[in-house]
């Protein structure tokens, strides 16, 4: 049994994933279930939303999590066992107004999903998306002209 150990990341901020799965893998030597279930969403009008905004929702939603991903594979592959879940969305499969970036991530990370789940079957890693309906989780109201403070975590 091994003792739980708290390691902070921020799933947006893709530069350090990497060194992050790689302590993860230093101090457990595999990982056997990686469940992201990490997410940042925004509510506003597609025209009102920067491409600074898209482009925060795509890093956190999509390449956050296939970025831990593709660092945790290689050893998961080498020991042919491991199960990889993707918390999603239902807007991963559906859209609905004033939710485009946070849609269009979750689109696309369950496309990413499914061609990982043909690919690893050879190696007898499992994956799965579970794309659970509305939620309600943290959410901060934002200040008049304050982008940041409307992301939903």
């Amino acid at each position: 049994t091994y003792a739980p150990k708290l390691i902070l990341l921020d799933i947006s901020d893709i530069n350090c994933i990497r060194d992050v799965a790689k302590e993860i893998l230093n101090c457990y030597g595999c990982v056997d279930v990686l469940i992201n279930n990490a997410s940042m969403k925004v509510k506003g009008a597609v025209q009102s939303i920067s491409l600074e905004l898209d482009k925060k929702i795509m890093d956190a939603n999509y390449f956050g999590p296939i970025t831990l991903t593709k660092a945790i594979l290689p050893n998961m592959i080498s020991r042919r066992t491991g199960q990889i879940v993707l918390i999603n969305n239902i807007q991963g499969k559906i859209g609905i107004p004033f939710r485009a970036a946070y849609a269009a991530s979750k689109h696309a990370a369950v496309g990413f999903f499914d061609c990982l789940r043909a690919e690893m079957e050879e190696f007898d890693i499992s994956v799965s998306t579970v794309n659970p309906t509305f939620i309600c989780s943290y959410h901060r109201q934002p200040g008049p002209g304050n982008w940041e403070a409307s992301i939903w975590k």
